[in-house]
């Protein structure tokens, strides 16, 4: 059974910049894609960033400019680099990764941006 686990949320001031880490529990699945969703509270799960095992990515328009996904295939590892965050950045992040026609999804991650 994959799991994926997340790590690097936490609270952050306006402005400020996290990282988050989201790595497969099984070396030997390669995702074919491997991303980034964030829900807020009493909304829906919406797309932040994906990457394809090639490096091919896509970002939603809130976050361009501000956050880069990136991923190690040999780590089976996927990452979010969180800059200029603003309050309305503050949701639940969740990993997601595909591998072989399979969703996979990571617990979630808090990010809550405050001053």
């Amino acid at each position: 059974q994959v799991q994926l686990v997340e790590s690097g949320g936490g609270l952050v001031q306006p402005g400020g910049s996290l990282r988050l880490s989201c790595a497969g529990s099984e070396s030997r699945y390669l995702f074919s894609f491997m991303g980034w969703y964030r829900q807020a509270p009493g909304k829906q799960r919406d797309l932040v960033a994906t990457i394809s095992s090639s490096g091919n990515t896509n970002y939603a328009d809130s976050v361009k400019g501000r956050f880069t996904i990136s991923r190690d295939n040999a780590k089976n590892t996927v990452y979010l680099q969180m800059n200029s965050l603003k309050p309305e950045d503050t949701a639940v992040y969740y990993c997601h990764a595909v591998s072989a026609g399979m969703d996979y999804w990571g617990k979630g991650t808090l990010v809550t941006v405050s001053s």
